[in-house]
This record gives structure tokens, sequence and C-alpha cells, in this order.
């Protein structure tokens, strides 16, 4: 019986020897037949052949659309946006070695298998993280339901109505990736596809509770102004700025409400600064309105972030309390303080423009603030400033902006509380002087320009301009506060120069030490303002009733 054991197991080790030996002859260095890797059939094919016909199809795989679920909405995407690649590229591997590699039972069975049923080994991919988070961050954020904050809105009757806020839902990014990534891991294996990204719910800023403490005027400010093109771009920036509610810790940007400044943002033309000179410009005046902003939140004590004076002293506040705003230049910035919601509230009519800070008052009771600016020293303009008008005969001489001295003002915060007193220094500003401002004829009757005009003209002096007014060529006498800075050999748009507008830090009062806020020096572009009071010489036929602004400068 042991010996016909053994006799068969020899018999059949041969047999199958004989059937591996005669495979290997057939097939020896290819891929058994009825191997298939994802569907691909690589029977007979060498190792490289095989990984070659596999990397083809993988291309092809990424063509593939996946559904990707945002909450309620989807939207779709290539494979290959997601940065799909071919991960388990050792199957090519597996592949060559089912019935070659193992003992001969192994084998011999392997073979006798894939005689009666193929057999396909499974492509696995991956997704590059950047990708499927660039993915993400591109097409599905759109997706998201911005939340909206609780507010409140003025009743009509010296009181508010809370509006409540709504939640919104936003994309968990990094765990969406995640999410994404072992999807297309472990369940996706090319074709199409569906995936859910984590949704999180993004609760609303402010309840009844917190929004029904602000009852109290923590500050105010009020000034006055002409009615008219530049009054009506006052009231305008005034709606635009009023209604905001900012939370603890939230800052705000007033030019990021006002601008542009233009026709199609509701703003008219109005007289402005612009390169030292009076001219029309759309938002003339708005800085009228960013610097009675300025004193409600001085009066409320709420944190100043970035503050600016004009390049030239306004008449509707006094020195070192206004606050000068030009778009990409200038700005007036703060930051609520409190541990409460504050709201701004502005209103502008007939004249009066006022502000109020609401919120809750914490401050002690006794605690009282005031302000006042001090001038620290007067420079006087000297000379004169000409423009050239080329649309104007010889002959023509129009005052277009009056002379206003210079000077430096520093503003001072007076704090009385337990019966003591203490002085404080807000800010320190600069006014530069300026001249007062004509513009000239230079047209000659036969169509040309008079160069003896224009030379008077950049001399800066009235005696040589009348002069030319007068017979047509200038007088050899030069005044004794000319210098040679102002002698130019041609004729250039404005041979004087205005020095940079400067601004000295700015200090906000603490508990502690004073905070400093640095302003960077600006030179003077568009000034949006001031109110000038000028003086009509006999030549004016009109004048400007206010100080203009300065372009892009909005006072």
């Amino acid at each position: 019986m042991k010996i016909k054991k053994l006799l068969l197991t020899a018999l059949t080790v041969g047999i199958i020897s004989s059937f591996l030996i005669s495979g290997q002859a057939a097939d020896s260095g290819t891929i058994q037949q009825g191997i298939t890797i994802g569907g691909i059939d690589v029977s007979g094919m060498t190792e490289d052949a095989a990984k070659a016909a596999v990397q083809a199809e993988v291309e092809t795989i990424k063509s593939d659309v996946i559904t990707i679920q945002i909450g309620s909405n989807q939207t779709q995407g290539l494979a290959s946006d997601l940065g799909i690649f071919w991960e388990n590229t050792d199957v090519i591997q597996d592949a060559a070695d089912l019935g070659t590699k193992g003992n001969l039972i192994q084998r011999y069975k392997a073979k006798k298998d894939l005689q009666y049923e193929s057999y396909d080994f499974q492509l696995d991919f991956g997704a590059d993280e950047n990708s499927v988070r660039s993915f993400i961050e591109n097409y599905c954020t759109q997706f998201e339901q911005e939340r909206v904050d609780g507010t409140i809105e003025d009743d009509g009757y010296g009181g508010f109505n809370i509006i409540e806020g709504v939640a919104g839902t936003k994309i968990n990014v990094e765990k969406s990736v995640t999410t994404v990534l072992n999807y297309i891991k472990n369940e996706w294996h090319g074709g199409s596809g569906s995936v859910a990204l984590v949704m999180e719910e993004d609760p609303p800023r402010g309840n009844t509770e917190e929004l029904s403490q602000i009852q109290d005027c923590l500050g105010a400010a009020t000034t006055y102004y002409t009615v008219g093109d530049r009054g009506a771009n006052v009231e305008i920036g005034t709606q635009k700025l009023s209604g905001h509610l900012l939370y603890p810790g939230e800052e705000f940007s007033v030019t990021e409400y006002l601008v542009p400044f233009t026709a199609e943002n509701g703003y008219n033309l109005a007289p402005e600064y612009n390169d030292g000179r009076v001219v029309d410009g759309y938002g003339g005046g708005i800085c009228q309105v960013s610097t009675t902003l300025y004193n409600a939140l001085l009066d409320a004590e709420v944190e100043i972030l970035e503050r600016h004076n004009h390049t030239y002293s306004v008449s509707y506040v006094d020195a070192s309390m206004d606050a000068a705003i030009a778009e990409g230049i200038m700005d007036l910035r703060f930051r609520n303080n409190y541990d409460t919601p504050i709201f701004i509230s502005g209103n502008a009519y007939g004249g009066t423009v006022s502000f109020y800070i609401y919120g809750k008052e914490t401050r002690p009771i006794d605690r009282s603030v005031s302000y006042y600016s001090t001038i620290e020293s007067t420079t006087e303009p000297e000379g004169y400033a000409f423009f050239a008008a080329t649309d104007q005969p010889v002959g023509y001489l129009y005052q277009v902006q009056s002379a206003h001295s210079g000077m430096s003002a520093t503003l001072w915060k007076v704090v009385t509380e337990n019966g003591e007193t203490t002085e404080t220094r807000v800010n320190s500003s600069y006014y530069q002087p300026m001249k007062t401002g004509y513009e000239v004829g230079v047209l000659l009757s036969d169509g040309s320009t008079s160069s003896a005009m224009y030379t008077a003209i950049a001399s800066g002096d009235l005696n040589q301009v009348q002069s030319v007014i007068a017979t047509g060529t200038l007088t050899s006498t030069t005044p004794s506060w000319q210098t040679e800075s102002w002698q130019t050999e041609a004729w250039e748009t404005e041979t004087w120069e205005w020095d940079p507008y400067q601004s000295e830090p700015w200090q906000v009062e603490t508990e502690g030490e004073p905070q400093t806020q640095e302003s960077e020096t600006v030179p003077e572009t568009h000034f949006t303002d001031p109110e000038p009071q000028i003086t009509e010489p006999e030549t004016q036929t009109e004048y400007y009733p206010y100080d203009p602004p300065e372009t892009g400068y909005n006072p």
C-alpha cells in the first residue's frame, strides 16, 4: 500500500512537472494566459508591455468624471483635476509571478485555474493632496452659504430694531481633503464616482440678548457744511457709513465703504485740491464725513488704528481734529475695543452732519472726556502760485484759491475720573501754508501762446504777470521774496512744489501707556476737502465758499 502511494505521488509529480515544463516552453518570460489588470488583458505580454498597456488605460481613466457633493449642491470634476495617479504599480510583477512563482503544486494549481477562469488584478489609485485642496478651494467653496450676522437698525423713534442672524454652512477643507483622499484610495477604481465633502454650520454672531445691550450713546460729533454739490457728497458719504455694526475686536476701514469716488458711485463734482491747486473732482468734501466720524469715535474712546491730517488746514474743525482720507493712500481705520458690539449711526441734512456711536456704556459714571488742540507754530505763505489757462487770452487773471497759514498743532485728551484729571497727547499734525493762487491766460490773438507770460508764471511774481498783461513784456525788477528756486529757463506745469504731507504718530490713551500708530509720509495727490475762507481780489469774479477737498483726500 505504501509503495502504491509512493508510485502515485511520483506519477503525479511527473505529470505536474511535464505540464509546467511544457507551459514554460510555451510562455517563457511572459504573463500567463487569462490574466487581466484592471480589466486589461495582459496575457502573453512581457512586464514592460503590460506596464505600458496599463499606463495607457490609466491616462484614459483620468478623464472619468467624479461628482463632489457640497451639502445640497454638487459640482463635477475630472479625475485628473484631483491629481489621480496609479498607486499599485507593483501589480505588474504580481501578474507576471502568477503561475511562475511558488512550489510545483502552487504553480500547477494557478495554471490549471487560469485554464477555466481568468484572473483580474485590481488597479488601486491615489490622489495628490494639493490638487484635491486646490479643487475644493477653487470650485467648491462657492457653494458655501454665507452666514448673516445679527444686527440692528434705527426704528425712527430713538430706539433700535433687532434683526436676527442666519446661520451659514462652510466646508471643513482639511477634513474634506482627507475624505476625498480616502475615497480615491479605498473605494474608487476608475469610472464615475461620487464623494461628499465635510460641511459644518457657521453660526451667526449676535443674538437678541447681546444686541439688546446696545442702548447707550458712547460718543457723538457734529460739523456744518454748505449745501450744494459738495454738501451732496457729504450726505452721500454719511449714508454709506451709517448703519454698520462692529462686533468686539472687529476693524473698520472708512475708505472701504466710500470708494470709488466716481459718478457711478453717487458722487458729484465739487472743488478739491489736486497737485496743490483747486479743481473739480468727484467726491469733493467727503473728508468732512470721515472727520466728523473721527470726532465721534474720539468721544466714544474707540481705538483708532490709522488717521491722517490734511495737507492744509480745514475750517470745520480745530487743527489736529481732522481725518483726511485718499483712495489708496490714506484711510481712517478703527477697532471696536469694547466687549460688546457698537453701532455707527450718522445723518446729514440741511448743512449739518452728525455721527453717533452706540453700544453698552461700561466706563465709570464719573469719567468725563474732552479734547482740545494747541497751535505750536505758524508759517505764513510767501508769494503766489500761478496756473496757466491755455484756453484763456492774455489778460485773464482769476483767483482760484486763497492764502492759508501753515501750522503745527497738537491734539490733547483730557480725562477726569475719581477726582483726578490727566492730559494725554493724541496726535501732532503739520499743515502746509498755501499761497494765493491764480489762473492766468496765456493765449495770444494769433492762436499762439505767450512765452513771456509763461516766464512770468514760472517766476511766481504777480508784478511780472501784471506787466505782461499790461505791456506784453516782463519787467526787470525782482520782488524781494523771490529766490533762485523760483527761476526756471523754460515753463513747467508747476515749478513750485509742496512739501510732502507729514503726520506724527497717532496715540490712543489706554489705562496704561499710550499706544502709538505711526503714520507714513504721504505725498499730496487728490485731497477732497477743506472749507477755505477766500479773500476776494478785485480781479476775481467768483469764489469758492468753502475749503475744497484734496483729490482722493476727502475732508
